[in-house]
């Protein structure tokens, strides 16, 4: 994971801004009806005729947001542009363009930004979105990027925040929790490795919880699945802060309360046995966790039996009076109240 310091270096000064654009540009192609220009002009142009467009945009900052000792920059590119696409699928929309603005410091030669690039280019085919634009720029500290994700929807397919309804079902795809301790091992090992540079990390036993640090991915596949079970969530976001800060922003902004069951938290077997070899409570890191880009959605709570069965989806809680306030129920029966303890960029 570390860079090579063998590789060969082209100086991006070399090339220029424009000359720059133009090697990345080469790996990007347009398949989207919808793209009438994409890069080469002034703006893109983008047609959705009847449908409405969804717009969303992440910046991540090097020694903010991410740590090129143990993340390569391939992956990088590819997270980046799963952050951004999972933003769309949470408004229950398509992806369908990105934007890509870059800020490198001179001791990025060429090559770094080809393999960031290349992760860019690979998410890209496999969500089927398009590059459509963006910016180069120097930087004076390290590695920025900043994407932009378009995405399409009817009027009436969208899903806001603002929608729950007392007595709808909480839901969340996939599991919740890997990528946080993904991230904690992959810190770990850094630290040993700065101790001992001759010790190589042995982190087979950690495979999915690094996966899910470095490579999550978008789940595109929730809105089609949906569709065919014919449920529509009464509200929608995305598990990129933690499930606690998550469900809050749904019930503040629905005017709602909620009740979360600690039992019905979904887990995956190597976030338990790594949280007990940590001495982390797994429900700590369940509900605090960010990073997961899973997605969390209320229902109503007739719609039940359509999504019982799907091993996709699963039923971890209800949404209540306002009143009633925002709680976890323990296995012990007890309530503890909910409160915002995920990811915060603002915090020291």
């Amino acid at each position: 994971m570390l860079e090579d310091k063998s590789s060969p270096r082209t100086s991006i000064a070399q090339l220029g801004e424009f000359g720059l654009i133009d090697h990345l540009i080469t790996k990007f192609t347009v398949k989207n009806s919808s793209t009438l220009m994409g890069i080469g002009d002034d703006g893109a142009v983008v047609d959705f005729g009847t449908k409405k467009t969804v717009v969303s945009t992440d910046l991540l900052i090097e020694g903010v947001h991410f740590d090129l000792a143990y993340m390569p920059l391939k992956h990088l590119g590819y997270k980046a542009v799963v952050a951004n696409l999972s933003d769309i699928c949470a408004m229950n929309a398509k992806p369908t363009q990105i934007t890509v603005s870059v800020a490198v410091s001179s001791r990025f030669p060429l090559e770094a930004l080809e393999e960031l690039f290349d992760g860019i280019a690979i998410a890209s085919e496999v969500y089927q979105v398009e590059v459509i634009g963006g910016d180069t720029t120097s930087s004076q500290k390290g590695l920025i990027i900043s994407i932009t994700a378009l995405g399409e929807a009817q009027t009436d397919e969208l899903v806001y925040r603002t929608g729950a309804q007392e007595n709808d079902l909480i839901v969340v795809t996939g599991d919740i929790g890997a990528a946080y301790m993904g991230l904690q091992v992959l810190e770990r090992e850094k630290q040993v490795f700065q101790v001992n540079p001759k010790n190589q990390p042995d982190l087979e036993p950690y495979t999915y919880l690094i996966e899910r640090q470095l490579k999550p991915e978008a789940r595109t596949d929730i809105r089609e699945l949906l569709e065919k079970l014919e449920v529509k969530p009464t509200s929608m976001i995305d598990i990129s802060d933690g499930l606690s800060s998550e469900i809050m922003h749904i019930c503040k902004q629905s005017n709602k309360g909620c009740s979360i069951y600690e039992e019905k938290l979904p887990l995956d077997p190597q976030l338990i046995s790594v949280c007990e070899e940590f001495n982390i409570d797994s429900t700590t890191v369940a509900i605090n966790g960010g990073e997961d880009y899973e997605l969390l959605f209320t229902i109503a709570l007739e719609d039940f039996d359509k999504i019982k069965a799907n091993p996709n989806l699963t039923v971890i809680g209800h949404i209540n009076q306002e009143a009633e306030g925002m709680h976890l129920i323990t296995r012990a029966n007890q309530k503890i109240e909910l409160k915002a303890r995920g990811w915060n960029a603002l915090s020291e």
